[in-house]
């Protein structure tokens, strides 16, 4: 007679027990916490915003001397566009013109209008409100006034258009998290094939969607975040939430059909799967944190609330979740769908006979094979990166619709592409007959090839500093733009004012967007190298086994490298890009790589982890690694696959929202969660693990003597 195995001990075989035993009161507290957070929100919440500039640029400088030498000014401003085919200029179109200006005054954060320019066929013009503060901090509700009264005054032979910061953050957009949530909704009905256990991960996603959005909002309060920054997070949170949970849920069912009582199905789907959902967390949110390595505010916002919303979803998989289990029992199968189902929580005796059994002997016959074919496979999606195009899609490239665009169309097409996104000089003078040099300067400026237009010198009231707006030929996107910018720098400035004691700092939209990408670029290596490197150190410590951990960074290299070549071609436009609603080339702005590199490095290994962790606990039964892959592979498919379906549908509603870079990091982000859960998952790690053999577990003695020993759950544990 074969003894039974000993019940699991350690900290997350306590906190199963307490969360079956108290489960009433462990709901309660969630509830409660919710309850609470949702109260308080809204008084200690702030304003999403965020520094969009970068600290110790010249465009930062630039701004800077704006702020302190020209009072109520910022720099930043909203273009107002209108088209008179009547002309421009006529006094009707005049009046009421004055009218909508001075209605926008009255708004927080809009300042007066500058005097117009008239195209050369009078009937196009186009002015600038001076905003009073920097535009990613001018309420959303000053501009969704502007749209209203641009609507409004328009008719009758006049039509205005809006462009700049605070307008595009006023213009709707869809709903991704909700989109990504009945996409989700959906995958987990045909896996479960049971109303109440879908609804189980879906409502740890919803709590801990409630609960993290109203958290960022605090946190907007002590930091800069982004408008863009919640979508960010609740698409993450949801995708991340559903997977931890599905993990769990899956392996007490499976424990249930394997004749376990609840209590212990609880038990063993914390022990096992709960550590695995602790790993990946962990990793996810490492990840994510070394965006602070790119030293850009904004990022650092995102990472903050991607985080946050990755904490409170894990703590609910192996709190919330169990409780609600402990409720539901062995009705959790209750409500089923005819036909549905078959996919999760099989009783693991016929494991063995399953499809993903049969692949995994089928890949250990033939290692090198797969392991080369796989990689080729890889390595062919990334190809395209060699195209990609780095930079910041401007208003052109948004959709055709939107009052931006079209303001956008007008200015191009009265003053050239290049009024679109203007250079501002600040000019710091040390004397007041410094002037004339600012003087000469424009007038060197007006000769300087790429340009098409500079307004007279402004100098302010103290007389001791002075601004040239400078339009470019080409567009703010445009790579020649980018090299106008630095042959003002580097050549046609500093010859202008050699000598005189005149600073002169080139600043301006387009500046920034130069001055960004130049520090994303310098900084991505120490950031890629920073996240590999903690990565590898948590897996480490979690498996003790140097080689796992080095694989699985080498993997996760890959499927991003394929998500990188998928986004490329994508962002090229034609028939892949008018797929997702970008219909001509848009350059890919460089902190969507970065974003995509944190994101997915953490995400990727979430999987990993899965796939590890019951490897290494098959391997404990009598050591054979051949036997521990396959088993592995077999018994976490179905969940890894059904996980992966979710989290690319929730990534794909990105796909919805109406900026180019949305979409462009949706389809990335869903790639390479496809790749990684099918070529990465289920070739290459069995048939490198095939190869590797007993490598895989080799841990010098001297190393296992120094690695701290985590004991969330027993070393053992029998299914």
């Amino acid at each position: 007679m074969t003894a039974s195995p000993a019940a699991p001990t350690g900290p997350l075989a306590r906190l199963a027990r307490l969360a079956h035993r108290r489960r009433g009161r462990m709901v309660l507290a969630w509830i409660a916490g919710l309850a609470a957070v949702l109260a308080l929100s809204p008084v200690l919440a702030g304003e999403f915003a965020a520094d969009f500039s970068t600290p110790g640029s010249q465009s930062a400088r630039a701004s800077e001397l704006v702020a302190e030498r020209f009072p109520g000014r910022t720099g930043d401003t909203v273009t107002v566009a209108y088209e008179a085919p009547d002309g421009a200029a006529a006094p009707a179109v005049r009046e009421r013109l004055a009218t909508f200006y001075a209605d926008a005054d009255a708004l927080e954060g809009i300042g007066l209008a500058a005097a117009p320019r008239i195209s050369r066929d009078g009937t196009i013009g186009a002015a600038e409100l001076e905003l009073t503060d920097r535009g990613w901090n001018v309420p959303v509700e000053s501009g969704e006034r502007l749209i209203a009264m641009a609507a409004a005054a328009s008719g009758d032979g006049l039509r205005i258009e809006l462009g700049g910061g605070p307008v595009e953050e006023a213009q709707e957009g869809g709903s991704p998290e909700s989109v990504g949530l009945l996409v989700a909704a959906g995958v987990l009905l045909v896996a479960f094939g049971s109303v109440v256990a879908a609804g189980l991960p879906l409502a740890i996603a919803l709590f801990g969607l409630a609960i993290s959005a109203s958290l960022i909002g605090v946190l907007a309060a002590v930091i800069d975040v982004p408008e863009f920054a919640p979508a960010v997070a609740g698409l993450i949170g949801i995708g991340v939430g559903i997977d931890y949970a599905l993990l769990v849920l899956t392996r007490f069912r499976t424990a249930l059909a394997n004749g376990a009582a609840t209590e212990a199905a609880i038990t063993e789907a914390v022990t096992t799967a709960g550590r695995s959902v602790l790993v990946a967390g962990g990793t996810v949110i490492v990840s994510l944190l070394g965006l602070f390595l790119v030293g850009v505010g904004y990022l650092q916002g995102v990472a903050l609330a991607a985080s946050l919303s990755v904490l409170v979803v894990m703590t609910a998989a192996i709190t919330l979740l169990p409780a609600l289990l402990a409720f539901a029992g062995p009705r959790v199968n209750r409500l089923r769908i005819p036909g549905l189902g078959r996919t999760l929580g099989r009783p693991e005796a016929e494991i063995d006979t399953t499809l993903a059994a049969r692949w995994s002997r089928a890949v250990q016959r033939r290692p090198w094979t797969a392991a080369i074919a796989g990689a080729a496979v890889c390595l062919a999606l990334t190809a395209p990166v060699l195209g990609l195009r780095l930079g910041f899609p401007d208003a052109g490239n948004g959709p055709a619709d939107a009052t931006t665009t079209r303001a956008y169309e007008l200015v191009s097409r009265g003053f050239g592409p290049g009024a679109n996104g203007p250079l501002l000089l600040a000019a710091d003078l040390p004397r007041p007959a410094d002037a004339r040099v600012v003087d000469a300067l424009a007038e060197r400026l007006r000769g300087t090839p790429g340009v098409a237009f500079v307004a007279d010198p402004q100098r302010n009231d103290a007389g001791d500093a002075a601004l040239l707006l400078v339009a470019p030929t080409t567009s703010p996107q445009d790579t020649r733009t980018e090299a106008l910018v630095e042959r003002l720098r580097a050549d046609v400035v500093p010859a202008a004012v050699d000598g005189s004691g005149v600073e002169v700092a080139v600043g301006g939209l387009s500046a920034s967007l130069v001055d960004q990408s130049e520090l994303v670029a310098d900084r991505i290596w120490l950031f890629v190298g920073g996240v590999v490197g903690l990565s590898f150190l948590l897996l480490l410590v979690a498996f003790r086994a140097p080689v796992v951990a080095l694989k699985a960074a080498l993997m996760n290299l890959l499927s991003i490298g394929a998500a990188y070549g998928v986004v490329s071609l994508f962002a090229e436009g034609g028939t892949a890009g008018g797929m997702i609603g970008i219909d001509g080339e848009v350059p890919v702005a460089p902190f969507i790589p970065v974003m995509m590199f944190a994101i997915l490095f953490g995400l990727s290994m979430d999987y990993e982890v899965f796939l590890l962790s019951r490897v290494r606990e098959e391997l404990g039964r009598d050591g054979d690694t051949t036997r521990a892959v396959r088993d592995g592979l077999a018994k976490t498919a179905r969940v890894i696959t059904a996980a992966a379906a979710i989290m690319v549908a929730v990534f794909l509603a990105f796909v919805t929202a109406p900026e180019s870079f949305l979409k462009l990091l949706g389809v990335g982000m869903a790639t390479a969660i496809l790749i990684d859960a099918t070529i990465v998952r289920m070739i290459l790690v069995p048939a490198v693990m095939q190869l590797l053999g007993r490598a895989n577990w080799w841990l010098p003695s001297w190393l296992d003597r120094r690695l701290p020993r985590v004991a969330l759950e027993p070393a053992e544990v029998r299914s």
